[in-house]
């Protein structure tokens, strides 16, 4: 509780002195047509995903910053709410955030998530996707969703999500490529 009011009172003294917050992200910046970059990661029940895993089938892969948080519980209960649509749609939904897997477990249990949620403890693919960013020496992953094609390939990114309409987004678009393909 100590450290929670003590970064509570860091940021709002920065905020004050109009001293930046949040960092951009670093490193990768993946565009739309090139190849998704590579991952391996352990879900919330402990297998292990790469890209193999969803070859042939459109990925949903969206990065949010934290477990339990307002904006991330949202999203992740639209995305809950609608896979039964989006799995019609050909599309698989992974869930991508630098909690660990106890985190993702406890999380996906208490929201009934039926799909997997990607624990990138160690920064790797959060780095590679271009969405890692900080706050105040806070390493998060930045609210992104790659919409990646059943061959690999990058076909739609969502910055600045909103994430009670990332999932209506998503589906839309993906009906819109798939006609276009």
């Amino acid at each position: 509780m100590r450290r929670f009011s003590v970064v509570l009172v860091m940021t709002f003294l920065l905020s004050l002195l109009a001293v930046p917050v949040f960092g951009a992200p670093t490193q990768g910046n993946p565009q739309v047509g090139q190849t998704a970059p590579a991952f391996n990661l352990q879900d919330q029940s402990g297998h292990w995903h790469t890209p193999v895993d969803f070859h042939g089938h459109w990925l949903v892969m969206y990065f949010y910053p934290k477990d339990f948080t307002p904006g991330c519980t949202t999203e992740v209960c639209t995305f809950r709410d609608d896979i039964a649509k989006l799995r019609q749609a050909g599309a698989e939904v992974v869930g991508v955030s630098l909690d660990d897997v106890k985190s993702h477990a406890e999380f996906a249990a208490k929201y009934h998530v039926p799909f997997p949620l990607l624990s990138d403890a160690n920064r790797q693919v959060a780095t590679s996707y271009g969405v890692l960013t900080s706050a105040i020496g806070l390493h998060f992953a930045k609210r992104t969703t790659f919409l990646i094609d059943p061959n690999g390939k990058i076909a739609k990114i969502y910055r600045d999500v909103d994430p009670e309409k990332n999932s209506a987004q998503v589906l839309s678009d993906l009906a819109t490529l798939k006609k276009a393909a």
